[in-house]
């Protein structure tokens, strides 16, 4: 069993040991093989795997995140345990083709936003009280609101890939958070819709997102803290 929060830059370890193996067996070269410490090599050939995964952008960086690490140990092997701080990853996860792009015209404003992260809230067990706020700000931020204009950004790296059947590019980040399709697909909620459009379903793809990769904890007390462009009270932050 390897540990996800030993696997991270810096490290030194058997787990670290463990993924660089996993990795060289993929076709991920690391030319100093498994020395047991994650350095720029290792990141270097992590963000392959990742992007032989179908994650892009900021989620190819390289960092290993819950769903791309149990991915890799399906084929090595191996399990991932992970810290208590960090929650279950919505047990919906989808594969990319099973995303859809229908639009249910969900309503746009703050006091739209706040009713969806509510019920986000609750279908991910986190405590409204630091979820709602997080992931209001996360919305106004990302898509003013919902606003229909700004619900699809066709400007940043993640434009590209083949056109999805709403009329963009693949990978282009969608919705009121702003998910990309492998990014939602990865950390969907089980029981919400399958369109990232859906703002509850991409609200609560984003906190099983940040749970796992930024490890905000299962309540969300350190949701502003872990993610910048939660915090209202700091300048925004790509997450």
């Amino acid at each position: 069993m390897v540990s996800l929060s030993n696997v991270r830059l810096g490290a030194s370890n058997d787990d670290v040991r463990t993924v660089q193996r996993a990795l060289i067996a993929q076709g991920r070269p690391i030319p100093d093989g498994p020395t047991g410490f994650f350095g720029a090599q290792t990141r270097a050939a992590y963000r392959a795997e990742q992007l032989a995964q179908g994650f892009t952008g900021a989620d190819a960086d390289g960092i290993p995140g819950y769903a791309s690490l149990s991915a890799l140990g399906r084929r090595a092997g191996f399990t991932v345990d992970r810290p208590d701080t960090v929650s279950v990853t919505g047990n919906g996860r989808l594969t990319l083709s099973q995303v859809t792009y229908d639009d249910p015209h969900d309503e746009a404003g703050l006091e739209a936003m706040r009713r969806y992260a509510q019920k986000a809230c609750e279908l991910t067990d986190m405590n409204p009280a630091y979820g709602v706020p997080a992931l209001v700000t996360i919305t106004k931020r990302e898509s003013a609101y919902n606003d229909p204009r700004w619900r699809v950004n066709l400007n940043d790296v993640n434009a590209r890939g083949r056109t999805a059947p709403d009329g963009h590019p693949q990978n282009c980040s969608r919705g009121a958070t702003q998910c990309i399709p492998s990014t939602f697909a990865a950390y969907h909620q089980a029981g919400t819709a399958t369109t990232p459009y859906d703002v509850v379903a991409d609200m609560c793809a984003t906190v099983n997102y940040v749970r796992d990769r930024y490890h905000v904890n299962p309540s969300g007390s350190n949701f502003a803290a872990r993610v910048q462009q939660a915090d209202p009270h700091r300048r925004p932050h790509g997450y």
